[in-house]
């Protein structure tokens, strides 16, 4: 049977045509200067967070199916488990580029992800510089989920992050945009006719220095891009949303995940030696069966730890004091 994956996989080049009701046809443009042309790099960050991720086999296939499928992957678990790295492993495993993130609050609109438009700068330049024929496209700017649709040759990778804080309209505001891989900017549409003659119109993108020729108004993706929607569990979600998603739901590491995280984020700071910290994975362990712990208080127990701070070693008060401040539950009831 012939290897379905893609992710930690065969890569991108072994990505299937989408299926015949995932498939979108927007035309890939690019920008009439070279500069205004190269995407940017992922940062140092971006790729260490992405290169750290410790991916389990339901977490592979999931990824896997919303690439193929080309739909939006709605992954749900504690603070603390990996949700949001995730994105930034399958961006650095497929080379996808530098990962477009939008962080939900309950004040977030569609429109936020999707573009701005300056139109007081817009008026100003105007009044500063009247009679010149400045472009629209230099007041707008496309958002993190309008630049994930812009027309490219590979996917790109975005990250709506805590859907959850969301107001209760904007998962039903994104039902449409998921469906029809395409939105339109008004400002520009009001224009289409005085357009056609000029050509597309050039926007900036939500990367810095990239900008993307718009036709008429409407951006149409050529490939749907990877989603990642995360979710605390905090809330339910409508029925129409989740039919056009695929779902994953990210247990806590087990203690050999446990084991590779640390492995991953310290084993440069270890070296070759092997560090005496057990009993102090071990009360984390404890802990955790009873209380919400997130990875990263581990890592920075075991950070100071390796540090010298009497962590995990015989129970000195400046120990105990220090273990519970840093191992504190997330939520109600107290670290015992």
């Amino acid at each position: 049977m012939k290897d379905w994956h893609i992710f930690k996989g065969d890569g991108l080049d072994s990505l299937p045509e989408a299926p015949p009701w995932r498939r979108f046809g927007g035309e890939v443009r690019t920008a009439s200067r070279p500069e205004r042309a190269l995407l940017p790099a992922p940062s140092e960050r971006e790729i260490r967070i992405g290169a750290q991720y410790q991916a389990e086999e339901a977490e592979i296939e999931m990824v896997n199916a919303a690439l193929i499928l080309r739909r939006p992957l709605l992954v749900t678990g504690k603070p603390g488990t990996g949700k949001s790295s995730l994105a930034y492993a399958v961006a650095q495993d497929l080379r996808l580029g530098p990962v477009l993130r939008w962080s939900i609050t309950s004040r977030s609109t569609l429109k936020d992800g999707l573009y701005s438009y300056d139109v007081l700068g817009r008026l100003q330049h105007q009044q500063l510089h009247p009679g010149s024929a400045t472009e629209i496209g230099a007041f707008l700017r496309l958002g993190p989920l309008g630049t994930a649709l812009a027309p490219t040759q590979r996917p790109r990778v975005l990250l709506i992050d805590e859907i959850d804080k969301s107001d209760i309209d904007l998962p039903n505001d994104l039902l449409h945009v998921f469906e029809e891989g395409a939105f339109d900017i008004p400002e520009l549409t009001r224009l289409a006719e005085e357009q056609a003659a000029a050509g597309p119109i050039e926007i900036r993108a939500h990367d810095d220095g990239y900008w993307i020729p718009i036709e008429r108004g409407r951006v149409t993706c050529r490939e749907f891009p990877f989603v990642v929607l995360t979710s605390n569990g905090e809330r339910d979600f409508p029925p129409a949303f989740l039919r056009r998603c695929l779902r994953l739901t990210l247990q806590e590491p087990s203690p050999a995940k446990l084991a590779g995280i640390v492995e991953a984020h310290l084993g440069a700071a270890v070296g070759g030696e092997k560090p005496d910290w057990e009993t102090l994975l071990d009360n984390f362990e404890a802990r955790r069966r009873g209380q919400d712990l997130a990875t990263d208080q581990l890592l920075n127990a075991l950070y100071l730890r390796l540090l010298g701070a009497p962590l995990g070693e015989a129970k000195t008060e400046e120990g105990r004091r220090l273990e519970e401040a840093l191992l504190k539950p997330l939520s109600g009831g107290s670290a015992s």
